[in-house]
């Protein structure tokens, strides 16, 4: 059997010492302790991270080093959430990567990658701001193509980095703007001077920092370079998926107060929307593990926009927060899930009238619990759309209990109720605590009044979450077709190189 020595290093050959046995044995040993301390270094920065949050937790002080940088309860909250991914990542990854050519190189640009997320969220001065959003597209680039020696990877890495620019471009226009009309250059100075903007300035830097925010979540019609970036590792997939395609809901919580006097929030809302529910169909017809991850992050972050255009940017911080944690569990555990499938037909979603009755009557109590919990949805504003989300998600975990077979009458009536009241109570109990967080922050909680395009496109929503969930798609052969071609890699990064 050839082995390929391209990416792994194989130790082969005489013990003795100078040996090439010995010689391998030697950098692997050195790797090794480098990944090691690395990874004590990254669980020491969590630690120290989480002790600042929750020492913190109680006021809203924000420190100050010069102009450069501002660290408060936000920038606290996503350093503890990154360093623990990145502590976590790291902790597999040694493992799971021994061996491997290019594992120092991927340790180095991961420690980058969660370095630059920390200066970017700590970031006063807008220099630094753009230097470090730069630096995340540039390190996340690389690890897509971390194997250097793969076709495929490097095309992906380079059809990355195209968009990865393009949004720093996007970036650097909308902030350019606003610091030059405002003769501010720090993010504090540029937000308590925007009422000093005409509005066309306002929606122009919206606009612009709207595009970037998009692209690094890669929504729609961005949304091709997530799928193409499957060359690479595992971690550093998860690191992707939970980490960086997140900075859309960073970024614009930090410029919440620009959205809200440039009145974009309905160019969110739709965009967020339809991201979403074409993603979820998207997902459905993906014949492999990582694209339909893929396609499931694009659908989340589409969610995650979503909140960002009702008003909720710290729903939209909690949103990311959890996705994170989900979508990392899922790849480092995406390994168990592959296995060889036959074609078959299609379970069809038949509801008898006595579980319509159940899912309905649970699906209005989750939705009551969630807004007694959070206030969400009490009054006429867009917290309503939040809470129909609520009620709609324990509906259909309500429906995928009750149609089991195995599950006797009892706990069919009673399992529902438990999981969506522990699973509620503890949602609510983290946005309570990230809005305290958020405190110091200006705008970040501030529900918007009903509008006529919320109510249509509401409804649009809810049309297509039920064609989606029965099914219906499946009798168009267009759309089928359509949605795969929407959905596949750049044909570059898919077995171009094989054969050469």
């Amino acid at each position: 059997m050839k082995i390929n020595t391209d990416t792994r290093i194989i130790s082969s050959g005489s013990p003795l010492n100078g040996s090439p046995t010995s010689l391998l044995d030697e950098k692997l040993q050195a790797v090794s302790s480098f990944a090691n301390a690395i990874n004590i270094f990254l669980w020491l920065f969590f630690l120290g991270s989480a002790i600042l949050l929750v020492s913190s937790f109680s006021n809203s002080q924000t420190w100050n080093w010069g102009n450069i940088i501002r660290i408060n309860g936000f920038t606290l909250l996503i350093w503890t959430t990154v360093t623990f991914f990145s502590a976590i990542l790291s902790t597999y990854s040694i493992y799971y990567l021994a061996g491997f050519k290019y594992q120092k190189k991927f340790i180095c640009l991961s420690l980058g990658f969660t370095l630059s997320v920390m200066l970017f969220i700590a970031s006063n001065h807008v220099a630094l701001l753009l230097l470090s959003w730069f630096a995340m597209g540039v390190f996340m680039a690389n690890l897509i193509g971390v194997n250097s020696h793969w076709g495929e990877a490097r095309e992906a890495k380079k059809f990355a980095q195209k968009y990865f620019l393009l949004g720093t471009l996007f970036l650097t226009a909308g902030v350019t703007v606003l610091a030059i009309q405002t003769n501010q250059f720090t993010l504090e100075g540029i937000i308590a001077n925007l009422q000093n903007l005409s509005q066309v300035t306002l929606i122009t830097a919206a606009l612009l920092i709207i595009v970037a925010a998009i692209i690094q979540s890669a929504i729609y019609p961005f949304h091709r370079w997530l799928l193409s970036a499957m060359t690479a590792p595992t971690p550093a997939s998860a690191l992707m998926h939970a980490g960086f395609v997140n900075g859309a809901g960073i970024l614009l919580t930090l410029f919440s107060t620009l959205i809200f006097v440039s009145n974009t929030f309905a160019i969110l809302l739709i965009i967020g929307g339809l991201t979403a529910i074409i993603a979820q169909f998207s997902k459905l017809i993906q014949p492999n593990v990582k694209q339909k991850l893929g396609c499931s992050t694009i659908a989340q972050m589409g969610f995650m926009i979503m909140q960002c255009g009702l008003g909720f940017f710290n729903a939209a911080v909690v949103h990311l927060i959890l996705h994170g944690f989900y979508k990392a569990y899922l790849f480092l555990s995406s390994g168990e899930s592959v296995k060889q499938t036959i074609p078959e037909n299609k379970e069809k979603i038949i509801i008898k009238p006595l579980q319509a009755i159940v899912v309905l009557i649970y699906g209005l109590v989750g939705a009551l619990l969630f807004a007694t919990l959070t206030g969400k949805g009490t009054e006429m504003n867009s917290g309503i759309f939040l809470t129909l989300i609520v009620a709609i998600t324990v509906g259909q975990i309500t429906y995928n209990i009750v149609k089991q077979q195995n599950l006797s009458i009892f706990q069919k009536a009673f399992v529902p109720p438990l999981l969506f009241f522990v699973g509620i109570g503890l949602y609510a109990l983290i946005y309570q605590g990230v809005t305290v967080l958020m405190s110091s922050m200006p705008m970040v909680d501030i529900p918007l009044a009903l509008s006529l395009t919320q109510i249509i496109f509401g409804i649009i929503f809810l049309i297509g979450f039920f064609i989606m969930k029965l099914g219906v798609f499946r009798n168009f052969s267009w759309l089928y077709v359509k949605l795969m071609n929407d959905s596949q890699p750049h044909h570059k990064t898919v077995l171009m190189f094989k054969s050469k």
